[in-house]
């Protein structure tokens, strides 16, 4: 199984940010996109479909331990047809998370794109 790396952009506190081209979506079963070092409760993912049918994007439930909820299993999210875009997250770390401590998501086809958004935490 090949896996796509996807890193974070990071939203700036109090300022703006341009929006991110994206990873070009992969599909499973083959393959997958990974968020390495993840934050799960700081975390939004911006997917976006051009494809002619809706897809669905799958975050995978975490490996126990670390991820005590892991049992809730997987998040299946519907991304429209055509000129769909979903945000979706903040993710609990309790149920997302992998034992290495990152995330992994999948998608049902490789129309669109994905871009991780940082939520900055105030200090």
């Amino acid at each position: 199984m090949a896996t796509t790396q996807l890193t974070y952009t990071d939203l700036l506190p109090n300022g703006g940010v341009a929006q991110p081209a994206g990873t070009t979506l992969v599909a499973a079963p083959t393959d997958n996109m990974q968020l390495a070092n993840s934050r799960p409760e700081l975390t939004v993912l911006r997917v976006t479909n051009t494809g002619g049918s809706a897809l669905t994007l799958t975050v995978k439930a975490g490996t126990y331990p670390p991820a005590i909820a892991a049992g809730q299993g997987d998040l299946e999210v519907t991304v429209a047809a055509t000129s769909g875009v979903q945000l979706v997250g903040p993710f609990e770390s309790g149920r997302f998370v992998q034992g290495d401590g990152s995330m992994l998501i999948e998608s049902s086809a490789t129309t669109g794109t994905i871009a991780a958004l940082l939520i900055p935490r105030n200090t």
